[in-house]
């Protein structure tokens, strides 16, 4: 594991959030929580170098917190045991609560990597943290009767791709009954080369021409006069 940056006194050396002005309260907490941690390195028997520590010190670190918790967690023969809410005191002992130390291990793991720790070296990343705050998570949840349930991240709905906008359909409108011609006045009536065009639908009109064919006679006698639209000949 590579060493990591620190001063004299065991502050770390992880930027100031706000750019340079006042940090943030993560970040001012993610600090002292790092400078925590050094601290119990030095005190610990043997003391241990930041570089030879592994998960197993991250898991005694945790269990060493356990003694300042003020988490009320029941023991098996606790007749409080798994009561959300239990009616009178009893002498189970304090622990830090699972959401605590899930944040702190968080927090120390950013730490880490800040103060020139390398992520694949990372104690607090190890797979033994992770079992162990899943054990504490269901432990806690039962002598509690308290349910731990993760946060479902909301779907977003589908965006349109960009430069695309969205367009109401247009109304439908009705089509009109065809309207015959017959019987309306000479000025109503555009004339064109013998024909005229429908002012309705703008169909031209042209007087029947003996073609012959079936299809035209029988036009011819479905409109009486002699006119028809062109769309019956094509």
């Amino acid at each position: 594991m590579s060493s990591v940056n620190s001063d004299s006194s065991g502050n770390s050396g992880a930027p100031k959030g706000g750019g340079g002005g006042r940090p943030s309260r993560y970040e001012s907490q993610k600090r002292r929580d790092w400078n925590t941690f050094r601290q119990y390195l030095r005190n610990h028997r043997p003391p241990l170098e930041l570089s030879r520590c592994s998960g197993a010190h991250v898991l005694e670190f945790l269990r060493y917190l356990d003694q300042f918790g003020k988490t009320k967690v029941h023991t098996a023969g606790c007749p409080f045991f798994g009561h959300p809410q239990p009616p009178a005191p009893c002498p189970c002992p304090l622990k830090q609560a699972w959401g605590s130390l899930d944040a702190l291990v968080g927090r120390l793991r950013a730490a880490f990597e800040e103060n020139g720790g390398q992520p694949e070296t990372n104690p607090f990343a190890a797979r033994a943290v992770r079992l162990y705050l899943r054990e504490v998570r269901d432990s806690q949840a039962k002598a509690r009767g308290i349910a731990y349930e993760k946060k479902k991240k909301r779907k977003r709905p589908p965006q349109p791709p960009q430069g695309h906008s969205p367009q109401s359909p247009l109304p439908m409108v009705a089509a009109a009954a065809p309207a015959m011609a017959y019987g309306r006045r000479a000025a109503d009536l555009n004339l064109v080369d013998g024909g005229y065009t429908h002012h309705l639908h703008e169909h031209l009109m042209m007087p029947a021409m003996d073609s012959g064919r079936q299809l035209t006679a029988a036009a011819a006698e479905a409109h009486p006069g002699g006119i028809m639209p062109l769309s019956v000949l094509n």
